[in-house]
C-alpha cells in the first residue's frame, strides 16, 4: 500500500505578470519564519532567478514545479519529497493564472500545476486603477473552468479602507475568501532585467526588504486564512522520485566541476539531485574568482546566467579560461547552457561592440541582437548521437537569451510545442554538448546516467595515462 504524506501548501496566483507575486511570495515567507513555521518553496515553470530569492528568504534551496518538464506525476514526487523538508509549502506561480504552452493551453499554468497537485490557490489582484472592477476580474477567474481551485484572494496595491469596503464584497458576492492586502511598497519594488527580476546576489539590501514585506503581511495580510487554506490539501503518496531508467543503473562515483557564481548561476535543483542519486559528487567553482578548475574533477557543467555582466572579469582570469579550453580539448566531458555555452566561444561582444575573449572551446563568437532571440520551451530531438543523448532522443528545454552566436550548432532540432516552427541549435563535438537551450534531466533522466558514464570513463582513460 502507497504510503501518503500530509503536506500544507497553497499556490500563488495572479491576473499576469509583474503583478507581485514574487513580492507577496517573499514577504509570506518571512512571516511563516517569524510565526515559528519552517516554509519551503516551489516556482510554477522553468524560471531560476525567482527561486534564487526564495533561498534568500529561506536559507533553503527552492525547486520548480513544470507539468511541460516533469508531467503531472513529475511534479507532484517533488512537491511531495521537497515539500517534507518544512511544515507549510508556498507555491509561486508564473505569468498569469491560466498561461500555459504556446499562450494557447493550460497545460503548464499555475493552474495546471495547482490542480496536478490538488493544491488549493490564492489569487493576487493589482488594485491600482481599479475599486468593484476587481471584483468581476476575481468572478472571471473563479468561473472561467469548473474547477479553478481558488480559495482565497489578495488585493495589492490598495489602501486599507478600500480593502474594507471590498472585503464583504467579495466574500459575499462571489463566496471566496478576502484574506487581506498589500499597499503599493516603492520602497520594497524588485528591479527587473529581460522580462524577469534581476538575480537575489545583485539586491543588496534584499534582507531589509523581504524584513519590510514580511512585517506588512502581518499586519494586512490573514496569515492564518491562509494557513488554514493550505492545511485543507490532502494527502500526497511519498514518491521514489529518482527511478532508474529503463536501459541502465547508477552511473559510478565521480567528482563533477559546477560553475557557480555572480555569471553562473541557473540550475535546476533537480538536475543536480539527480546527477548526485546517480554517484556524482558536485564540486562548485567560479569562472571569476578561482584560477583553476577543481582538484580530480572528471567532468564539467556550466549552467546559463549573465555571463554578458561580467566580460572583463571573466577576460582577466586568463587561467580558469586556460584551464577549462585545456580540460574540454583533452577529453573531459562538458555540458553547457546559454550563459555558459557563450562562455566556451572564442569571444562575446558586448552591446557596444567591444570583443573580450573567453575560453575558446567553442570556435565562434556570440553578439547582442538588441531584443529577444528565443523564448519559451523547446522539444529538443537528436539529430546525431551526443554526450547526453543517442540520435532520435527527446529531452526538454527552454530558451531565453538577448545574445547570438556565430556557431550555434545543429546536433538537436528544436521545436515549439503546439506550434509550427523549428530550428536546429547545440554544438556536439566529442565530449562537449553546449547551447542555448536549458535543459531538465528529469524530462528524460538517462541523459543524467550518459553524462556520468562518459565522466567516469573519461577519469579511468586519465588514470591509466598516468600509470
Amino acid at each position: 500500500m502507497t504510503e501518503k504524506i500530509r503536506i500544507p501548501r497553497i499556490a500563488v496566483g495572479a491576473a499576469g505578470s509583474g503583478a507581485g507575486k514574487t513580492t507577496l511570495v517573499c514577504g509570506l515567507l518571512s512571516a511563516l519564519g517569524r510565526k515559528g513555521l519552517r516554509p519551503v518553496s516551489f516556482k510554477c515553470g522553468p524560471d531560476y532567478i525567482d527561486p534564487m530569492f526564495h533561498r534568500e528568504v529561506l536559507s533553503v534551496p527552492s525547486s520548480n514545479l513544470d507539468t511541460f518538464f516533469c508531467g503531472e506525476q513529475g511534479v507532484r514526487d517533488i512537491l511531495a519529497s521537497r515539500g517534507e523538508e518544512g511544515d507549510i509549502a508556498l507555491i509561486e506561480g508564473v505569468m498569469g493564472y491560466y498561461d500555459g504552452l504556446a499562450g494557447i493551453s493550460r497545460l503548464a499554468s499555475t493552474w495546471h500545476v495547482a490542480a496536478a497537485t490538488e493544491t488549493p490557490s490564492i489569487l493576487m489582484i493589482n488594485g491600482r486603477g481599479k475599486s468593484l472592477s476587481m471584483a468581476a476580474e476575481i468572478k472571471g477567474f473563479i468561473s472561467y473552468v469548473e474547477n479553478s481551485g481558488i480559495k482565497g484572494v489578495i488585493l495589492s496595491r490598495v489602501t486599507g479602507a478600500m480593502y474594507r469596503e471590498l472585503k464583504a464584497i467579495i466574500e459575499d458576492q462571489l463566496q471566496v475568501k478576502a484574506l487581506g492586502y498589500l499597499p503599493d511598497m516603492k520602497e520594497c519594488s524588485l528591479e527587473s532585467r529581460h522580462l524577469g527580476l534581476v538575480t537575489a546576489a545583485e539586491v543588496k539590501n534584499l534582507k531589509a526588504i523581504t524584513d519590510s514585506l514580511g512585517e506588512q503581511v502581518l499586519e494586512t495580510v490573514d496569515l492564518e486564512g491562509i494557513i488554514s487554506i493550505a492545511r485543507q490539501a490532502p494527502p500526497l503518496e511519498k514518491p521514489a522520485l529518482y527511478p532508474a531508467s529503463s536501459e541502465g543503473g547508477r552511473a559510478g562515483k565521480v567528482r563533477i566541476a559546477v560553475a557557480r557564481d555572480k555569471a553562473f548561476c541557473f540550475y535546476y535543483r533537480e538536475n543536480i539531485k539527480l546527477l548526485e542519486s546517480l554517484g556524482a559528487e558536485p564540486v562548485y567553482f567560479s569562472p571569476l574568482s578561482d584560477r583553476r578548475l577543481p582538484e580530480g574533477a572528471g567532468g564539467l557543467i556550466i549552467g546559463g546566467g549573465y555571463p554578458e555582466l561580467y566580460l572583463e572579469e571573466l577576460q582577466e582570469n586568463s587561467s580558469m579560461r586556460e584551464d577549462i579550453k585545456r580540460a574540454v580539448k583533452e577529453g573531459m566531458p562538458c555540458f553547457a547552457e546559454c550563459g555558459g555555452f557563450m562562455y566556451l566561444h572564442s569571444e562575446i561582444e558586448d552591446e557596444e561592440g567591444r570583443a573580450f575573449e573567453m575560453a575558446g572551446a567553442v570556435e565562434g563568437r556570440c553578439f547582442p541582437k538588441g531584443r529577444l532571440v528565443r523564448f519559451g520551451y523547446v522539444n529538443l530531438t537528436a539529430e546525431e548521437d551526443n554526450l547526453l543523448c543517442r540520435k532520435g532522443d527527446v529531452m526538454k528545454g527552454h530558451e531565453f537569451h538577448y545574445w547570438d552566436s556565430t556557431h550555434p550548432g545543429a546536433s538537436f532540432r528544436a521545436s515549439k510545442p503546439m506550434r509550427d516552427r523549428s530550428w536546429t541549435c547545440m554544438v556536439s563535438e566529442g565530449n562537449l554538448l553546449a547551447g542555448y537551450p536549458h535543459v531538465h534531466f528529469l524530462s528524460f533522466p538517462r541523459v543524467a546516467e550518459n553524462f556520468l558514464e562518459a565522466c567516469v570513463k573519461y577519469v579511468g582513460n586519465t588514470r591509466e595515462e598516468l600509470t
